[in-house]
């Protein structure tokens, strides 16, 4: 079940986006609606005619939370006459995002929403982990060469790429280890770069 988008309304968003806020510091595992809504300033009962339900909220959430993501994937690859900037400097920019302190807070959430879905993929958050999934394939997908994109080999290298991003960032999540991470994300940007065709050349001697 792929979180809908809310129902246009200025108190709903409003709420929302508190809502919001507070799960980034709280999680939604355990999210109960009277904290939730004294934290907010609300009351349950404004947020269950506002939303449906405690998951009608949830779901809102997590939409929001998309929305974010989409907004940063939005900015990369291949738009109008931009050429496809390939898979080793989408890497790279995306890291660079991924790995700034201020956005701690956002994937911590992604992980919590990430793996509930796989745990429960009949409840709210489910399909959440495929929708993200297909997201960044997407946006990989157009920052390759349309020769590269449509070859034989070019699902395989976004989806080497969209793996050695997840498995970093969840490295980060768990250790904050931002140099040593870091510094393996760049090294294999450096192969990706070769493979690419994009890395400097070597100077004769």
């Amino acid at each position: 079940m792929i979180p809908e988008p809310p129902v246009p309304s200025a108190r709903r968003e409003e709420l929302l986006e508190a809502a919001y806020r507070y799960a980034l510091g709280h999680g939604l595992a355990q999210l109960s609606l009277r904290p939730l809504a004294a934290a907010i300033g609300s009351s349950a009962g404004v947020l269950i005619y506002l939303f449906g339900s405690k998951e009608g909220l949830v779901r809102a959430v997590l939409a929001r939370a998309r929305a974010e993501e989409l907004a940063l994937l939005d900015r990369v690859g291949e738009r109008g006459d931009r050429p496809a900037i390939g898979l080793a400097a989408a890497v790279e920019h995306l890291w660079g995002w991924l790995a700034a302190v201020e956005h701690r807070q956002l994937l911590t959430l992604w992980a919590e929403t990430y793996a509930t879905s796989l745990v429960e993929p009949d409840g709210v958050w489910g399909g959440f982990a495929a929708a993200t999934v297909h997201d960044w394939l997407a946006v990989l997908a157009a920052c390759q060469p349309a020769e590269e994109r449509d070859g034989t080999d070019g699902a395989a290298r976004r989806t080497l790429a969209l793996a050695l991003l997840r498995g970093a960032l969840l490295d980060l999540l768990a250790t904050g280890d931002d140099g040593r991470v870091s510094a393996a994300v760049h090294h294999q940007v450096s192969v990706l770069a070769v493979s690419d065709g994009t890395a400097p050349r070597r100077r004769e001697p």
